[in-house]
């Protein structure tokens, strides 16, 4: 039977209209789902689920209605995501917390030409994760002295996901490590979820190799491998600097931690891009595990070896937890790495 004109026209608007109600019940799932994890962290302690709860039953009364009554559904939705995109907008970094011991100070400097004055630099002497003298100094350098900057990379459990340090060598063999972390609250733990939900500040430390990098190699078992990096004498000065204008700046103006968008690699991709803006983004600097092969390809690894070579060579944690502790730590973790 053939179809008549009226008909066909009826035709499409239902399948409009049935695609409508389920793309917006999957919005209103979605928006449920972001909705209970924001409450989850953010939410005060006793109201978390009360919050999750009405959330949910205000989505669930939205997806019900929006068959029959779709104007009211709309507005339902609209009206409850913008009170809490109004919630979230207020919640603000601070500088302000009782903070975890390790990150209790962030990095700020001062700068008089070539002297270079650091403030609350790290050097915590570990025993275990929760057995450690807490030292926090400051340090001069002189940065026509600057020699050499390296990248570590230090991978916990999965192989693509890694912490990123980078550390910079004076000519009178001091290093100073650069790091940006979630800055935790006493008794907090990190939680890769909580890192898009502004669980976490952001902090900047800067650290001696035997404290920040040692506590990864010798205390926690990490396997950490470092690259020296291949950057001319300018570069290198001017990725110093830059560390010491993002540890002056979250001093002044704090920064949530964000899981993808600022965590450490991406800091280090951004200071770096201030150099060189032309610096091509890539899907390594996010799956950190995979930076050392990035920088390989664009030459900036200073080292002519094959690729799985270097990464073979760039392994230290062995090598630091063979060395007797009161050894020159940094001189061990470089002792059979090739400058070529």
């Amino acid at each position: 039977m053939a179809i008549t004109s009226t008909e066909a026209p009826s035709s499409k608007w239902q399948v409009l209209a049935v695609t409508a109600r389920l793309a917006f019940r999957l919005m209103v799932i979605a928006f449920i789902g972001w909705f209970a994890l924001a409450a989850h962290y953010q939410a005060p302690s006793g109201w978390k689920w009360p919050i999750i709860a009405a959330g949910s039953l205000v989505g669930m009364i939205a997806i019900l209605a929006v068959r029959r009554r779709p104007m009211l559904a709309s507005v339902l939705l609209l009206a409850t995501m913008l009170a809490v995109s109004f919630w979230w907008k207020s919640i603000e970094p601070s500088n302000d917390r009782d903070w975890a011991a390790d990150v209790a100070h962030g990095i700020t400097a001062t700068v008089s030409g070539d002297q270079i004055t650091l403030h609350n630099v790290r050097n915590f002497q570990w025993r275990t994760t929760e057995d450690f003298d807490p030292v926090w100094q400051t340090e001069q350098y002189n940065l026509s002295a600057l020699q050499s900057v390296d990248l570590l990379n230090s991978v916990w459990s999965n192989p693509a996901i890694a912490h990123t340090l980078v550390s910079f060598g004076f000519a009178d063999g001091r290093h100073v490590v650069f790091s940006a972390e979630i800055r935790k609250e006493r008794g907090e733990a990190f939680s890769e979820i909580g890192g898009f939900f502004k669980e976490f500040e952001l902090v900047l430390i800067a650290a001696e190799e035997s404290d920040i990098v040692r506590l990864r190699t010798n205390v926690r078992r990490e396997t950490v491998s470092l690259y020296p990096l291949r950057l001319s004498p300018q570069v290198a000065r001017a990725l110093f600097l830059s560390y010491l204008d993002k540890g002056n700046a979250l001093a002044a103006q704090p920064e949530f931690y964000q899981t993808i968008t600022a965590n450490c690699t991406t800091i280090v991709f951004k200071l770096a891009r201030l150099i060189d803006p032309g610096i091509p983004l890539d899907w390594r600097i996010i799956v950190s595990g995979y930076l050392p092969d990035y920088l390989y390809d664009h030459h900036l690894i200073r080292n002519g070896l094959p690729l799985d070579e270097v990464r073979k060579q760039a392994k230290i944690s062995s090598r630091a937890q063979a060395a007797p502790t009161s050894s020159d730590y940094s001189k061990v973790i470089r002792s059979a790495l090739n400058g070529g």
